[in-house]
């Protein structure tokens, strides 16, 4: 019988802590968001390592992030229509049968002067901030290009 209860006891106990080992904290972020932004929109520095692919300069080098059900989005205008499509990623694997390119919107931009131009924008899925991801991009020539972009500062939109 004390066999019995030892080995019950024992059963329990690994039990315990089996289950201890298993739960959370409650200091996780949420799945998909681990910087823990709510959802809305925010204002975010989108910078690129290149002179020539930028934010419009009417924009002061930002976009809007949007965060929808923990996925974060940024929302850039560009300074011309000369980049047709983007890809999040390399340009070799942008070429690949399937890949799925982003598609630009034409965008209104406003410069301090009051003038107005069309321009490209892009919707750009983000995964990580405040740190450097691919991004390759095409122009009206038809060349992919590679880049290193990120998003930083963000802060809530007024």
């Amino acid at each position: 019988m004390k066999k019995l209860l030892v080995v019950i006891v024992s059963i329990l106990l690994v039990m315990t802590l089996l289950a201890a080992c298993g739960g959370t904290s409650g200091n996780e972020e949420p799945a998909g968001n681990p910087y823990g932004l709510e959802d809305g929109t925010y204002t975010a520095d989108f910078t690129t390592d290149s002179g020539m692919f930028h934010v419009n300069e009417a924009l002061d080098g930002k976009g809007v992030l949007t965060v929808e059900n923990g996925q974060m989005t940024i929302h850039v205008s560009l300074v011309s229509k000369s980049i047709v499509n983007m890809y999040v990623g390399l340009a070799e694997d942008a070429q690949k049968e399937g890949a799925e390119l982003l598609q630009p919107t034409v965008d209104t931009v406003t410069y301090s002067d009051g003038l107005t131009e069309e321009v490209y924008g892009f919707d750009i899925p983000v995964t990580v901030l405040d740190e450097d991801f691919d991004l390759a991009i095409i122009g009206t020539k038809g060349v992919w290009y590679d880049h290193k972009v990120s998003v930083s500062n963000v802060e809530p939109q007024e």
